[in-house]
């Protein structure tokens, strides 16, 4: 190892991740801006842009001006559009630093409040330092109320108080943010999974720049929401059963187990005082809840034995990556 890498390696590092989808006006300004945000930050970075597939040339826009920047630029693509959480999943894999910063590649997040998160990080000892667009440049109607509306619900739903979990503007603690897996549109709710490997004290909220769209439109907008919802579901059920699924399912199997034996039980006397029971509805009431309580009990334990094999095995990537020429030397390919 030569004595660059050695200096290299004894600093934390910076890895900077950013999914792309059809911008390829804001390809270029987006690499220079990071370039020359995070020239001085005094951290070794590295930028790991990701193509999701654009159908515009952003992918060739990309790797041909991360030719031109260095080897500290990195660009994956993808064979295909999988949406923006499949995409910052990939950049989180292939990002090599102590240190992981997200953001959107639409030029709205400023790359030079990266700096001051991460310091923020390392000097607070935190495992997440989340960006608050707190004068956020966008339309009221279509963006902000959506926007407000979905925070207010999913702190609610998650008990963690954030002012703004929509912002892709994110600095993570690497070894915390590898050990959980984003699929959907669970890159919202980054902060909630993370809740599950370490405690919310852990967790901060630092007011960011943002900035109005200067190229194009989004290409996440309001389809997204119902997506959302269904993901907020989700991630409500695994916080509270995500490691005990067969406890949910079981208890309401022996709920309606119980109901049903109750109302058989009933009928029962009822037929050994003689009373005919054979054509109330009460009887195929009773029958019904021992059925279902019965396979809600059996998908409890299937439940549970997925929930093993979830958290044993290896999970399965939500993308898939287009073969690209590998760095020489790894070491080297850091911004110092």
């Amino acid at each position: 190892m030569t004595a660059q890498a050695a200096s290299i390696l004894s600093r934390p590092r910076l890895s900077v991740v950013i999914p792309m989808f059809n911008e390829v006006q804001s390809a270029v300004p987006m690499l220079d801006s990071v370039q020359h945000a995070l020239a001085s930050c005094g951290m070794p970075w590295e930028l790991i842009v990701v193509d999701d597939g654009s159908t515009d040339g952003t992918a060739k826009i990309l790797i041909d001006h991360a030719v031109k920047l260095g080897p500290h630029i990195r660009v994956i693509a993808l064979r295909r559009n999988f949406r923006q959480t499949a995409a910052m999943q990939a950049g989180i894999d292939h990002a090599r630093g102590d240190v992981i910063a997200t953001l959107d590649g639409d030029l709205q997040n400023d790359p030079a409040d990266i700096p001051r998160l991460a310091q923020r990080l390392l000097r607070e000892d935190l495992d997440l330092v989340a960006g608050w667009r707190e004068q956020r440049q966008d339309g009221w109607l279509l963006r902000k109320l959506p926007s407000f509306l979905a925070n207010r619900l999913i702190a609610r739903v998650t008990g963690l108080k954030f002012q703004d979990l929509g912002c892709s503007l994110k600095v993570f603690r690497a070894t915390v943010l590898k050990e959980i897996r984003l699929y959907g549109e669970m890159h919202r709710f980054i902060p909630a999974w993370l809740s599950t490997v370490t405690s919310p004290d852990r967790m901060a909220e630092e007011p960011v720049r943002h900035q109005a769209r200067q190229f194009g439109e989004s290409k996440y907008g309001l389809s997204r929401t119902l997506r959302v919802l269904v993901d907020l579901l989700a991630i409500h059920f695994f916080l509270r059963f995500g490691a005990r699924p067969g406890h949910f399912f079981g208890g309401i199997g022996l709920l309606l187990g119980s109901l049903g034996g109750l109302i058989l039980t009933y009928l029962a006397a009822l037929k050994m005082a003689g009373e005919s029971v054979g054509g109330r509805p009460l009887l195929w009431m009773g029958f019904f809840c021992v059925i279902a309580g019965l396979q809600f009990l059996t998908t409890g334990v299937l439940a549970e034995i997925l929930a093993r094999i979830y958290f044993d095995g290896n999970h399965a990537r939500s993308y898939h990556v287009l073969p690209h020429p590998a760095v020489a030397d790894p070491d080297e390919a850091w911004h110092v």
